[in-house]
């Protein structure tokens, strides 16, 4: 579970409450200040839709970062198709099960997924090595963009879920930029974030602000390393 693991840091979930040229706008402006990834999260249109909005997406984002849809392993491989760069998926616990979505998508895709709870900790512990690259674990706190979270973990709760697997573990749900450091040092892989950056007044400069945290988290571990 190696191949998104010093790319993990900043995650932008889109917020399809937004009209979609503003959430381009949000995007251009958050990939430009240093966002990881961009996932693209659209549950309440189609296919063909959302097959749209990928190819759209993966223009704007012009390989700066990583663009990832969210459970749809068939828009991903049909935007693919289609020519767009599109690096992997984020699947639920409901969606096509991650090693369908690794030998669909391959070898160098990115595959998350999903965990909550003590069970989906084993099931990602049960997978072959190399099927899953990270973990989205949470939510920490309640969110208005997930009405139907699972309990809130908080961060003592992620914590304890982070130590239960050897899998990166990317913490979202209610993500502020001041939990970045407090997550980061609970073992947390990257922070993963919609309304922070999509309702923020200013995209980009909500999105430095978290890489900016990001950054400084790492750079902590790495100077207490030596």
């Amino acid at each position: 579970m190696t191949r998104a693991a010093g790319s993990l840091a900043v995650h932008l979930v889109t917020d399809d409450r937004l009209p979609f040229d503003r959430l381009l706008d949000v995007v251009d402006a958050a990939v430009g200040a240093g966002v990881d990834v961009v996932q693209l999260r659209a549950k309440s249109v189609s296919a063909r839709e959302l097959l749209r909005q990928a190819v759209v997406m993966a223009d704007v984002v012009d390989r700066r970062c990583l663009l990832l849809v969210n459970d749809r392993v068939d828009v991903a491989v049909a935007a693919r198709d289609a020519g767009a760069r599109v690096d992997g998926v984020h699947l639920g616990q409901g969606d096509l099960p991650p090693e369908t979505a690794r030998r669909l998508l391959g070898a160098h895709a990115i595959i998350g997924w999903t965990a909550n709870s003590p069970e989906h900790a084993a099931a990602a512990s049960a997978l072959p090595s190399g099927v899953v690259d990270y973990l989205g674990v949470g939510v920490i706190r309640p969110t208005s963009t997930k009405p139907d979270h699972p309990p809130a973990l908080g961060i003592d709760g992620f914590a304890a879920f982070a130590t239960s697997t050897t899998a990166p573990c990317v913490a979202i749900g209610g993500v502020r930029v001041s939990d970045v450091a407090p997550l980061r040092e609970a073992g947390a892989a990257g922070i993963a974030v919609v309304s922070e950056i999509c309702a923020a007044a200013d995209p980009a400069a909500a999105s430095h602000a978290l890489r900016t945290a990001a950054d400084a988290r790492t750079l902590g571990a790495e100077a207490v390393a030596r």
